[in-house]
């Protein structure tokens, strides 16, 4: 009678083992990999990644410096003003993985800032005097540059949108 018992728990935990496997597994959110650039927002290191841009030759040059796909959407440019962040380019000055061969992008307004969007105004960065470049790691600081003297800025109209992945010390 022992024996009958332990074989009907073994073929019942069996059971249960094999509908258990069976089941239907709980989806999980779809996952993809996208190429994250490095960047400064308020002297702090943050990521991001560019996903589109108002004007062709740099969404090209947007998509080689990532390899991947920055979609030229030339409607980004008709979004107003006040709708926009910044994001300070440099165009000269100190080398590094800024989209032109530059110092990194300086980023306002991060998450959790009024005035946050990731539709950002392209501001091109340059040095007066090249060699008297330094990193930059907070709008204020280019402010400062900018009024003595040190740098000049050009808004030359472009629209990307640049939402933040990585900010203030690891924040998703």
């Amino acid at each position: 009678m022992k024996l009958n018992k332990l074989v009907q728990f073994v073929l019942a935990s069996l059971i249960v083992a094999v509908i258990t496997g069976c089941a239907p597994k709980a989806e999980e959110p779809a996952k993809v990999e996208l190429p994250a650039g490095k960047a400064f927002a308020e002297g702090k290191e943050i990521f991001f990644v560019h996903t589109e841009v108002s004007d062709p030759d740099i969404a090209k040059l947007l998509s080689d410096m990532m390899t991947s796909p920055v979609l030229y959407v030339p409607s980004l440019a008709q979004v107003p003003g006040e709708a926009l962040a910044n994001v300070y380019v440099f165009d000269n000055g100190l080398a590094g993985m800024g989209p032109l061969g530059f110092q990194a992008d300086v980023f306002d307004n991060p998450p959790g800032t009024e005035g946050y969007t990731p539709l950002r105004r392209l501001n091109v960065v340059t040095w007066v005097d090249p060699a008297k470049a330094v990193m930059f790691t907070s709008v204020d600081e280019i402010m400062a540059a900018q009024e003595s003297g040190q740098v000049t800025i050009a808004q030359p109209g472009v629209v990307v949108n640049m939402p933040f992945v990585v900010w203030d010390g690891g924040q998703r």
